[in-house]
């Protein structure tokens, strides 16, 4: 039995633990108390409750160890209030009665002497005034001893701590950024605030007084109080504050400098204000003493009368020509317009003319024989006759009559229209003189003449006879070559009587030499006006050229172009050849289109006629020559087409001028042949400077484009372009 059991026992065998195994183990152990552990909202709760009662407890034992009484010798070092001798006294402190009634003390700061217990000066350290204890005490001086045994003992081996430094980067980073200058603005010291609504619109005071903003009437009634109050010096006080008004008057009007001159009002208006509003319409000056321009009707000095007319007729905005003109004409200055056709120069004339004659005595039976008043010359007849319905519309309403006289009329209907008299004459040049040799007319009383498209008149050889009209004038009012001249007050005044100073005035687009000339003799200190630049088409015309060689595919052209339907009545088609525009336009008229001609060799009700229908609606196209180049106003012209090139780039640019008028834009198409080589260097350079307009790649390549060409006689003729053929300008 025994054995069978040692047997049993002693096949049990025990194995060793593993080291490898406990290691890993215990690794894992580790880690795992490693890793954070998720606790929830509750036992945190819980967790956080046993702590906080755990730190009371320990603070509860602290302060119980602290006012516990000492045990020494079996006594008790402490007072009690069942012991008759801690009983407090009269006040309120606790005495200890023991020894002689003198020898208890009666304050905190008197020590108890006397008495058989020993323990008095221990107690002398608990009092009942809320300081530290004694034991508290002790540690303290018993750390601050150790503290110094430290010190010495590492002074002793280590030697004493010399060369320590006392840097500290936060102290030199506040210092460097106290002493550091900002360059930068901050934004909160901006107290300005331009941009705040509540400050956009807010008045600037002109002067300040007592704190409330003053006006001129203020200031100059708080001036008089001081100069009632202070006799002494109530005049020095008053002029400077006066002056100090005055300064802050011009600093508030130097604050509108950045705004536009269109909100500015006329007062508020500087140099570099009115150089900005010239500059946007084109406006150029030249001479002494020139006025500003005007920037509506309502600012020109016109009188009221009319400027009522002058809205009546419907001009809402002056134009570039008539905002510089006119100030200058008002003054009786003698005036040199230099500006584009269509720019509105009839008016620019007339409105200052109406004012100036105005002023001088109605024609009556003793004077309405000795001439006009004023004198409008023209090129051509329907110029004239344009100007003359122009003229009207002002002088009509005013009481003033206007007669024109043309070639094409007897000059016995001429004669019967100045039976009684005539404020404004406007005629051609040729049968103005033909008037003066027959005594029809006389300048005995002429004081304001006017001389438009006066670079034309040159041209078409009427320089003897404006000579001869101009000498034809009276001497005793003409202006005298000085300063004088450009004095207004001096100009403006009567010489005697009725008379008045000589008012010229001359337009034109150019200024050839004979022009000048004309200008020199005749017009005294002239002002300059130039309006756009001189020779170049307005912007509101888009120029178009095409390369077409011969008159059969330019007809073909003409038709597709008309065919279109792009483009709607009026529109206008210039030849060079009178005979051309007979074929031209009854061409046209097989194509389905009603056209009427004008020319030199149709007489004036012919003319007359013509213009009539386009002008009505009645005919869709005008053929003509350069005779209606210039000076012809037929509203809303949408097309012009050069069926043959122009003998001039002026005589093009007042072609391509009789559409793209008064603001509306327009197209201008020109057929060029190998015949027109000789203008097309000067076509492309003013299509380049058109904003609107391109200039083709075949004209900017072609060869006669690149140089400019010498002028020999190669130049057209006026005969052979049906120029000028006679006495009257006809065409």
């Amino acid at each position: 039995m025994c054995f069978c059991d040692t047997a049993a026992i002693s096949t049990v065998r025990v194995e060793p633990p593993d080291l490898a195994a406990l290691l890993r183990k215990r690794k894992e152990e580790e880690a795992l108390a490693a890793k954070p552990r998720f606790i929830p909202k509750k036992e945190r709760e819980r967790l956080e409750a046993e702590k906080h009662a755990k730190e009371e407890e320990e603070r509860k034992q602290k302060e119980l160890s602290r006012t516990k009484p000492t045990t020494i010798n079996g006594t008790t070092n402490g007072n009690s209030y069942g012991d008759p001798r801690s009983r407090p006294s009269g006040h309120g402190q606790y005495a200890i009665p023991t020894g002689p009634k003198a020898m208890r003390h009666t304050s905190d700061d008197a020590p108890t002497r006397g008495g058989g217990n020993p323990n008095h000066n221990n107690n002398n350290g608990n009092r009942q005034n809320g300081k530290r204890s004694a034991g508290f005490d002790d540690d303290d001086k018993r750390a601050k001893m150790e503290k110094n045994d430290e010190a010495e003992l590492r002074a002793r081996y280590m030697g004493p701590e010399v060369n320590q430094s006392t840097f500290s980067a936060k102290k030199k980073r506040r210092r460097t950024a106290a002493n550091k200058f900002n360059f930068d603005w901050d934004a909160d010291d901006d107290t300005s605030r331009p941009f705040d609504p509540i400050y956009a619109e807010r008045p600037e005071p002109l002067f300040r007084l007592g704190g409330y903003e003053t006006t001129d009437e203020l200031v100059q009634r708080r001036a008089d109080a001081i100069r009632r109050g202070d006799p002494e010096t109530g005049e020095q006080r008053a002029r400077q504050l006066l002056e100090q008004h005055e300064r802050a008057k011009q600093q508030s009007r130097g604050k509108n400098l950045g705004k536009h001159w269109s909100e500015k009002t006329l007062d508020d208006m500087k140099e570099r204000d009115w150089r900005i509003f010239k500059e946007n319409f084109g406006i150029a000056t030249k001479g002494g003493s020139i006025p500003n321009p005007m920037r509506s009707w309502q600012e020109s000095a016109l009188p009221r009368r009319l400027l009522d007319i002058v809205s009546d007729v419907g001009y809402d905005e002056p134009s570039p020509i008539q905002r510089a003109a006119i100030p200058i004409a008002l003054q009786a200055r003698d005036l040199i317009g230099v500006a584009v056709t269509g720019s509105g120069k009839t008016a620019a004339f007339l409105l200052p003319l109406l004012v100036y004659i105005s002023e001088l005595p109605p024609l009556a039976e003793y004077n309405k024989n000795d001439g006009p008043y004023a004198l409008i010359l023209a090129p051509t007849r329907e110029l004239v006759q344009q100007i003359e319905g122009e003229a009207r519309k002002f002088a009509t309403p005013l009481g003033f009559t206007v007669v024109s006289i043309v070639g094409g009329h007897s000059l016995e209907e001429q004669a019967y229209a100045l039976r009684n008299g005539a404020e404004i004459i406007v005629a051609t040049p040729g049968r103005l003189v033909d008037c003066l040799e027959r005594r029809l007319l006389v300048f005995t009383q002429c004081c304001y003449v006017i001389m438009d498209e006066a670079d034309r008149m040159i041209d078409q050889g009427f320089e003897e006879p404006l000579t001869k009209i101009l000498d034809a004038m009276p001497v005793g009012n003409e202006k005298p070559d000085t300063d004088d001249a450009e004095n207004p007050q001096l100009m403006s005044r009567y010489l005697g009587g009725k008379d008045r100073y000589r008012q010229t005035m001359m337009y034109t687009a150019t200024m050839p030499p004979l022009v000048e000339k004309i200008a020199k003799k005749y017009l005294r200190r002239p002002a300059i006006v130039t309006i756009g630049n001189v020779g170049e088409a307005v912007d509101t015309v888009e120029q178009r050229v095409e390369f077409v060689a011969g008159e059969d595919k330019r007809k073909r052209r003409l038709q597709e172009i008309l065919n279109s339907g792009q483009f709607k009545p009026p529109i206008i088609v210039f030849v060079n050849i009178k005979r051309n525009c007979d074929m031209v336009a009854r061409d046209i008229k097989g194509m389905g289109f009603s056209a009427v001609t004008l020319h030199g060799s149709k007489t004036q009700e012919q003319r007359e006629a013509a213009l009539a229908s386009l002008r009505e609606g009645k005919t869709d196209i005008l053929v003509a020559t350069d005779l209606a180049g210039r000076g012809i106003d037929v509203p809303d012209v949408s097309l012009v087409v050069n069926f043959n090139m122009a003998g001039s780039i002026e005589s093009y640019t007042h072609r391509i001028g009789r559409t793209g008028r008064a603001g509306k834009s327009g197209v201008a198409i020109t057929f060029l042949g190998n015949e027109d080589n000789d203008v097309l260097y000067d076509l492309k350079q003013i299509i380049s400077k058109s904003a609107i307009s391109k200039v083709p790649d075949e004209l900017r390549r072609h060869e006669a484009a690149q140089s400019k060409p010498t002028r020999g006689g190669g130049a057209k003729k006026i005969e052979d372009s049906g120029g000028f053929g006679g006495k009257g300008g006809q065409w």
